[in-house]
């Protein structure tokens, strides 16, 4: 299906109303988790590292700590949770349920490629809410911890701006984009193959479900791994 979904991502019409609405879907069901995600872990890793800098009486380089955990690890990873847990979750259900009631042999039998009517929309959606959340992700990160490192451990909020970009340059932040567009990419991809290849009835969705968040999760955090492990020696050279 991924070579399918490729070909047809070329091929004139393409559906835009239902890219835009999957866009708008996507991001809807995407963007309460993903601060709901982000507000407290970003409190947790600034704590945790302001705890540690004040110990050792490096409180100032607070902000290179905060840039450096959000961009390379939180934003990322958050992004894999969001994307593979609401995301792709809702993608799969949504074409499981079309399977079901016969709609994708419909559509077959009238001459029109599903793929390129209904998975290259989703594939695309996902991959630009993943692409967009990226960047909310990073900034509403680094804003809730200036603002708790600032209010309330007392941190020097101009250390703290003047250090974001010590640790952190262009190139992280390039990679970190790419990582989470990727994470999108394959998120779509996996949730439309298996809401698309459902069987056994509204059972059959069900379990289609619960393996597009397996396979996502495990997909995504391969890439994750294997990115870094390209990447972080490169950018330290």
């Amino acid at each position: 299906m991924s070579l399918d979904t490729l070909v047809a991502l070329f091929r004139p019409p393409f559906a835009w109303r239902e890219y835009i609405l999957q866009s708008w879907f996507v991001a809807r069901v995407s963007i309460v988790p993903s601060l709901a995600l982000v507000l407290p872990w970003s409190v947790l890793i600034i704590f945790t590292l302001n705890t540690l800098l004040m110990d050792i009486g490096a409180a100032d380089f607070s902000g290179a700590a905060a840039s450096f955990a959000v961009v390379t690890s939180m934003a990322p990873v958050s992004n894999v949770m969001v994307i593979a847990g609401a995301g792709a979750t809702a993608i799969c259900a949504d074409l499981g349920a079309r399977v079901i009631r016969e709609e994708l042999d419909a559509l077959r039998v009238m001459g029109i490629n599903p793929i390129q009517t209904l998975v290259v929309p989703r594939v695309l959606a996902v991959t630009t809410v993943s692409f967009l959340l990226a960047g909310a992700v990073t900034v509403v990160a680094l804003t809730v911890t200036f603002v708790f490192a600032v209010f309330v451990q007392h941190v020097s909020p101009g250390a703290f701006v003047d250090h974001l970009t010590l640790l952190i340059g262009v190139r992280n932040v390039v990679v970190s984009v790419f990582k989470t567009t990727i994470f999108g990419l394959t998120g779509g991809l996996i949730a439309c193959y298996k809401g698309a290849t459902v069987g056994g009835g509204p059972a059959g969705v069900g379990k289609a479900v619960n393996e597009t968040v397996v396979f996502a999760f495990v997909a995504m955090f391969a890439i994750n791994t294997t990115v870094d492990a390209i990447t972080i020696p490169l950018m330290l050279v």
